[in-house]
């Protein structure tokens, strides 16, 4: 049944008018959240504040495509991921993020 709602999301997706904005290699983009500070940065993830927690990364059908434990209070990761949209949960943190 989930599979059927899905292919009728894309299906009616498709026909959708889409506008996007892509944002640049240069620009970043910073949150903070209860004394957690995550910056995405091109293909780059910088979180401050968030040892002993963990970062999960979804894909927009709800996939978890990453898992990583955060071992100190300010680190840094490289996201290989594939092109599209993403969603990084870190604590009570979620960011969308577009990879191109």
């Amino acid at each position: 049944m989930k599979t059927i709602y899905i292919i009728a999301l894309c299906f009616a997706m498709s026909f959708a008018p889409v506008s996007m904005l892509a944002q640049s290699e240069r620009d970043g983009i910073e949150v903070s959240v209860s004394g957690i500070t995550l910056s995405i940065n091109g293909g780059n993830v910088h979180i401050v504040g968030a040892s002993g927690e963990v970062m999960e990364v979804f894909n927009l059908t709800g996939a978890k495509v990453a898992t990583v434990r955060i071992d100190s209070n300010d680190k840094t990761f490289a996201l290989n991921l594939q092109k599209g949209c993403y969603l990084i949960k870190v604590g009570k943190i979620v960011r969308k993020i577009s990879v191109q």
